[in-house]
């Protein structure tokens, strides 16, 4: 055997294991790369499937989501002012063109009456 085969920590070698970092640089690392857990649950009864949750959980920073093509918090009129501006603007448009509709039908109605 050499002396690769047996490496012991020494007043010249590091310690077994991973270098120690903060935690602050664990988060740093993880919202900068992204990390994906994923999982699935299945409950079976007489290899009868009852029932099947599928889990899927991205960690990253907003950054690193957009560039993943994620951005649905930007859409979502819950979580996001200008989205809810946007909502708001398209649903007055629609009940506009609705209240044009409804009025021209009316006008229809009573002009043929006369």
């Amino acid at each position: 055997m050499t002396d690769l085969d047996h490496r012991y920590p020494g007043q010249d070698t590091e310690p077994y294991g991973p270098p120690s970092g903060s935690l602050a640089d664990l988060l740093e690392r993880v919202l900068d790369k992204g990390i994906v857990i994923a999982g699935d649950i299945k409950i079976d009864l007489l290899d009868i499937e009852l029932l099947t949750i599928r889990l899927r959980l991205f960690i990253a920073s907003v950054d690193t989501a957009k560039k993943a093509g994620i951005d649905w918090w930007e859409t979502d009129p819950a979580l996001s002012s200008r989205a809810a501006r946007d909502a708001l603007a398209e649903e007055n448009t629609r009940l506009r063109e609705r209240l044009d509709a409804l009025e021209g039908a009316a006008g229809e109605t009573t002009g043929a009456v006369r």
